[in-house]
């Protein structure tokens, strides 16, 4: 038999997950590639337990699911309760499992245990998405007339297998994003998380990625786990003495925070696990996949990104109807489809510290509205989209004077400010309507097809808010989209402050940072699109010098890079030269060109021994285009060929470099003409022997199209 009774076999995609309950806990025994469907469970199960050392109680306490301090187990709970402010000891209660499906074909099991003495349930529930993406809830629940307070209640604990031999984890600040960190995974306690309150914060630790030792783009074992939340969140690797690791991953609550009257229930955020066994690109796109079949809007999925151009570092506050309207057929000339009007059109808002609540047009700078300025743009063939910022306030504002209690504060305390606002608090109901009503009175009177929903500040104090602020801030998104089902929304928090698969089922892009320097964007789109698909991935070709790095970089260069992502354009046409708006109109038309392939294609990267080449290939079934790029100058005349893995290698290609080329580098090809026509190889040849580029100078990029040959 596959399994019995008493052990329960998961399997998701290329994954097999086996957990044996003989001894009373949700032991994971197994978690790696897929097992032959006859597998004898118990026998591997059998196979895996061990007799006590020296240093152990006489019972072996295994890792579990579901841990909790006592009986020998030496690491974190799960769970932490309290009752009139004291800590109750661990749930003392027999394992409970239940599959909702036979047992050699479970897509779902829960694990609880129920303390009847006080009263108390735990439960962890997981299962699988047709994606192959395990889900994993946690939830406590109260039964008795006395109050119960969750102090800890984790997402996920997971107990690690043991070829996970590196953990990558990321961390960064404002304008400098996902700086990836590749450690040893058995080596010290480590704990990392966010404290920005109401958003996850630049560390982007919700995301966390194992790899084993033999891993590389197209080989080894790998899995990644994601909390599905909006919020703070906190994670941690205890590793024991016999070297089994365990990662626990959740929401830091505040104390207090959750309370449960009889028959009440805190469910946490819930964790998403994938696995790849085909290398970090199996890995990526099962992710891909996972968001654009099962996360992103319905209505995002079905029209194609289109090319943004944004006002803000064309024009920042210094906003005039005849500018924008000479912006926008600026724009247009170029071939943007979508005008965005970002801060500074409202009430009062010359600079940034005012009227954030005031969510009215200006009356000096829109004497009629917004409507007149939207007829202009829709009359140049693009869609209007806005910037807003609703979670916010300013203490200089209307709607601060009129409810100087709306903001998130204790009482008696000063009211500190970031970027000079404060924090509306979201999980007050009359907050909660104000925000909906303002909202949908602005899309119900003006045609915006967009909204750019930002948050600009970290959430102090929090005044035990922190989960509601959130769950508060889901309930209005959902509510707006219900009546706006059209209306795509970005989610922006200062760049890449606030990116989940929570926000991203309720927004159709995010904005990945709010560096738009070429080279930093590499940097950052390679962490980010490990896990989200470039169609949901911002990404703009910015002012030259940038306003961030002050570097400058050809606009050649930075249209490539822009191309590759969801294309946008945050600069002012009329600044460029002439040379610069052909080159740059050209990147837009060829990325309407090949947007679809971008967008659902499986992605590469391409790996190359070159210090400073970098290049991703996006593949569907009869095209793929790749971006190569050379970041530094080189050591040697000519750099090895660019090998292009993750094509069909029996079939044949035609294979072009698409123009404009970068100036410097066409120099150096030896047969212009043939490049342009295109030649043909094989996959085989594509992956093997490569294509040989001038890649000799900074600040180099090519795209390279390949469409499959009727032979």
């Amino acid at each position: 038999m596959p399994t019995t009774s008493s052990i329960r076999r998961l399997d998701a995609g290329a994954a097999t997950l086996l957990f044996d309950l003989r001894r009373g806990y949700a032991e994971l025994v197994a978690f790696g590639p897929r097992l032959p469907a006859n597998e004898d469970c118990e026998a591997l199960c059998d196979a895996a337990r061990r007799a006590p050392h020296e240093s152990e109680p006489d019972f072996i306490v295994p890792n579990s699911v579901l841990p909790l301090c006592g009986s020998g187990y030496a690491g974190t709970s799960a769970v932490e309760l309290c009752r009139a402010g004291r800590e109750l000891p661990p749930v003392a209660a027999p394992l409970e499992c239940v599959s909702n499906a036979a047992l050699a074909a479970a897509t779902d099991v829960r694990f609880s245990l129920r303390d009847e003495h006080r009263q108390i349930s735990i439960a962890s529930h997981w299962w699988t998405l047709l994606s192959g993406v395990i889900v994993v809830e946690s939830t406590v629940t109260n039964t008795a007339a006395a109050a119960l307070q969750v102090a800890r209640c984790a997402s996920l604990v997971l107990p690690l297998p043991r070829w996970a031999k590196t953990v990558v984890h990321y961390d960064g600040r404002w304008s400098a994003e996902m700086h990836e960190s590749r450690t040893a995974l058995r080596s010290a306690l480590r704990i990392g998380g966010s404290s920005a309150g109401g958003r996850p914060g630049f560390t982007a630790g919700q995301w966390l990625s194992f790899e084993a030792a033999d891993t590389s783009e197209y080989h080894g074992c790998c899995f990644a786990v994601h909390l599905e939340w909006s919020g703070d969140h906190e994670w941690q690797l205890e590793t024991d003495a016999n070297g089994d690791a365990v990662l626990a991953i959740g929401t830091p609550l505040s104390p207090g925070e959750i309370e449960l009257a009889q028959g009440e229930s805190f469910v946490a955020p819930r964790a998403l696990i994938a696995l790849g066994t085909q290398g970090r690109a199996s890995l990526r796109n099962l992710w891909h996949r996972h968001v654009r079949d099962l996360v992103l809007p319905r209505s995002s999925r079905t029209q194609p990104r289109k090319v943004h151009l944004n006002t803000w570092e064309a024009c920042g506050f210094a906003l005039t109807l005849p500018r924008l309207e000479q912006l926008a057929a600026d724009a247009a000339a170029l071939g943007v489809e979508r005008f965005v009007l970002d801060d500074g059109w409202f009430s009062g808002r010359r600079d940034d510290r005012t009227s954030l609540g005031d969510w009215w047009p200006s009356p000096q700078i829109f004497p009629q509205g917004l409507a007149p300025l939207i007829k202009k743009i829709q009359a140049l063939g693009m869609d209007f989209g806005l910037w807003v910022e609703p979670e916010m306030l300013s203490p200089n504002s209307e709607l601060y004077r009129a409810h100087p209690d709306w903001c998130i504060h204790v009482e008696g305390q000063a009211r500190p400010t970031q970027r000079h606002q404060l924090v509306l608090d979201l999980a007050r109901p009359e907050v909660e309507a104000y925000l909906l009503a303002m909202l949908d009175d602005l899309l119900n009177k003006y045609a915006i097809a967009y909204l750019k929903w930002d948050h600009n500040r970290e959430l102090f104090p929090s005044g035990g808010r922190r989960v509601a602020q959130v769950r508060a801030l889901y309930r209005l998104l959902d509510a707006l989209r219900a009546r706006h089902p059209q209306v795509e929304i970005e989610t922006c928090a200062s760049g890449g402050g606030r990116v989940d698969f929570a926000m991203l089922a309720r927004c159709a892009r995010f904005w990945a940072s709010d560096n738009n320097d070429s080279l930093e964007r590499i940097r950052l789109n390679r962490a980010w699109w490990q896990f989200l698909p470039l169609g949901s991935c911002g990404n703009h070709v910015g002012p030259d010098p940038n306003p961030i790095t002050g570097r400058s970089l050809p606009m050649d260069y930075r249209a490539k890079i822009a191309l590759f992502g969801h294309m946008g354009i945050e600069a002012d046409p009329a600044r460029m030269s002439d040379d610069d708006r052909r080159v740059l109109a050209a990147h837009v038309a060829l990325y309407k060109t090949w947007r679809a392939v971008l967008h659902e294609g499986e992605l590469y990267e391409i790996v190359h021994d070159e210090t400073g080449v970098f290049g991703w290939l996006s593949v569907t079934h009869a095209r793929a285009l790749a971006l190569v790029v050379q970041q530094e100058f080189t050591r040697y005349f000519e750099t090895a060929p660019v090998q292009l893995g993750g094509l069909d290698r029996s079939r044949r290609y035609r294979v072009k470099l698409l123009e404009p080329w970068p100036s410097l580098a066409a120099r150096y090809l030896l047969d212009a003409a043939r490049w342009r026509e295109g030649v043909v190889l094989s996959g085989e040849a594509l992956a093997t022997q490569g294509l040989r580029l001038p890649l000799r100078h900074p600040a180099t990029a090519w795209l390279i199209s390949l469409e499959l040959t009727g032979d």
